[in-house]
């Protein structure tokens, strides 16, 4: 091969792997530090929001709502399925009275939101639509469902991406709360 070409071709092999080794590396799930961590935002201030209530709720969410007492905001949308699959536990959660959950009606249109409430049960205190995503970007929410455990100042504290269960809840979850709850 004549030299002129060897460097061309060097270089060329060298974009490849490098593509190839981010890609593998994108498809297993394994990005490492490249995506900003959620941990990020655990002991910073709920961002300043106002949401509003779907229809035939008359309260909105406001970030005002999530002080006073240690509350949940749970990340949902209408066409979410890992998002049905938690609601029975987010229905027993409420039944039990253990702790205020306010949700975010995200990425759907407020007449789809409240009609899946309608339909499989409301376990929410408060419920804002966010259908632009503005609040949810400001809350880091990279997916749905994601939760969020509010201390009573309105600082995050905890954030658990997808389907809650009472498993996650036990071993990750009640501890903080009752630690937050006897702080107030």
């Amino acid at each position: 091969m004549h030299p002129a070409f060897r460097l061309p071709l060097v270089v060329f092999m060298i974009l490849v792997c490098t593509f190839v080794l981010r890609l593998v590396t994108f498809w297993r799930g394994d990005i490492g530090d490249s995506v900003p961590s959620a941990v990020a935002l655990v002991n910073r201030n709920v961002p300043s929001f106002a949401l509003p209530a779907l229809p035939g709720r008359g309260r909105c969410l406001r970030s005002e709502n999530l002080k006073g007492q240690v509350s949940l905001v749970n990340v949902f949308g209408s066409w979410c399925v890992a998002c049905l699959a938690e609601h029975s536990f987010l229905m027993a959660l409420k039944e039990s009275k253990t702790i205020p959950i306010h949700g975010i009606n995200w990425r759907d249109t407020a007449a789809n939101g409240a009609a899946w409430l309608r339909h499989y049960g409301d376990p929410y205190d408060r419920v804002g639509t966010d259908a632009d995503s503005r609040v949810a970007m400001d809350f880091g929410v990279t997916g749905a469902p994601e939760t969020f455990v509010i201390d009573a100042n309105g600082v995050i504290r905890f954030k658990h991406t997808g389907p809650l269960t009472s498993q996650i809840w036990q071993e990750k979850i009640i501890f903080l709360i009752e630690r937050l709850q006897h702080r107030e």
